[in-house]
């Protein structure tokens, strides 16, 4: 399992580090990346890639939005959006 969650994390970063500053991805693509097209490859990758950007927001090392707005890491539903942190 370790190596889905360091796969995972990695996947997320590249993907944001490709999307640039600014921009967000989806969990979803992330989950792609690492379990293939098929939704039985990346289905189940969803709980726990939620699970690592939960812990890597924590960190300081992403943020989680929805609807445009960072979330409660503790406390959010729904479709969510994941960015690096602004530099400012």
């Amino acid at each position: 399992m370790t190596d889905h969650v360091d796969a995972l994390e990695a996947a997320i970063l590249d993907l944001l580090t490709e999307a640039g500053p600014g921009r967000t991805i989806s969990a979803m693509d992330a989950a792609r990346r690492v379990g293939g097209d098929h939704p039985d490859g990346w289905g189940p990758l969803m709980q726990p890639i939620r699970r690592i950007a939960v812990r890597m927001m924590k960190e300081g090392r992403l943020v989680i939005t929805r609807k445009g707005r960072p979330v409660d890491p503790d406390d959010f539903r729904g479709v969510y959006r994941l960015s690096l942190p602004s530099s400012e």
